[in-house]
């Protein structure tokens, strides 16, 4: 594919040059396309395409039996997506609601808030978006932008962040009390992995609107974000919200494991249990899994 120059003129081809560690860029450009840089990742290539699109094809059938039981239920639903940038947030979304019925799914991915959210309580705008009966909502990025890329970036203040850490308990607990299911979900991706998909970004046409100021900004945060983490999830992982960890450096493993885990929490009609073989602990579980 040609290459075309995007608006942050090479930023990421100059960081991957001048600062990104040796070892990983020598890594990076040995990689061949399916081969799974991470030393951290079971696995060393890709699952292969064949075997991907027949689950794939598999699980979309039972989300849609999950979808007709949750549409004639009075469950509401919600799952929350983070991670790192270039985890594969949207691409999960998109697997996990493509052959869903739009009118009881909806995809919340905010903004940066006006300033009138600005000026409300910071909880504030996210609880308009909560699901009603039988609905299904899925938010891309969430409250928790003000756990990891608000601190990293000092975007909120110190007594911010700590007003954020001693509410959100409160706040996950009310929502569960009152019938909500919450799924938290933290998806992955190694520093090599992070800066492949944005070397891929800033050359591909199709991709560059992937790429923002502060993905740019990040290259050099890693550490910083690694420790952010870290406290967010000691602070955050609720015996009533846990959060589920999925290693994304391989996106298709990545996308099965994430529609097995929402899956696999609820008992709607016709569900096919014997999927429960294909859960991966190697690289979906409990934040004990995060490395870094």
């Amino acid at each position: 594919m040609e290459n075309h120059k995007s608006q942050f003129d090479g930023a990421v081809s100059k960081f991957f040059e001048k600062h990104a560690p040796s070892e990983l860029r020598v890594a990076i450009q040995k990689a061949k396309k399916n081969q799974i840089i991470s030393d951290h990742y079971p696995y060393e290539k890709r699952l292969k395409r064949d075997i991907y699109e027949g689950s794939m094809y598999r699980l979309q059938i039972e989300l849609a039996k999950f979808q007709n039981w949750l549409r004639s239920s009075k469950e509401r639903v919600v799952v929350v997506f983070e991670g790192r940038d270039a985890a594969g947030k949207g691409g999960v979304i998109k697997r996990v609601t493509e052959n869903l019925n739009p009118r009881n799914t909806n995809v919340i991915a905010l903004t940066k808030p006006s300033n009138t959210e600005k000026g409300q309580w910071y909880f504030q705008r996210y609880i308009h978006h909560l699901p009603t009966i039988g609905d299904l909502v899925l938010f891309d990025r969430s409250w928790y932008n003000r756990a990891v890329v608000e601190r990293v970036f000092e975007f909120c203040t110190e007594d911010e962040a700590n007003s954020f850490f001693a509410q959100v308990p409160a706040f996950e607990k009310m929502m569960t009390d009152d019938g909500i299911t919450l799924i938290k979900i933290w998806l992955n991706v190694s520093r090599a992995e992070q800066i492949r998909r944005f070397l891929s970004r800033e050359t591909d046409p199709l991709k560059q609107w992937k790429l923002s100021n502060i993905d740019v900004e990040g290259l050099s945060k890693w550490e910083e974000y690694s420790e952010t983490i870290r406290s967010t999830f000691k602070k955050t992982d609720l015996p009533f919200a846990r959060w589920t960890i999925v290693k994304s450096d391989d996106k298709r493993r990545a996308h099965i494991q994430v529609i097995l885990n929402i899956l696999s929490r609820f008992d709607y009609e016709g569900k096919d249990d014997s999927l429960i073989s294909w859960v991966d602990p190697l690289i979906c579980g409990s934040a004990d899994i995060w490395s870094g």
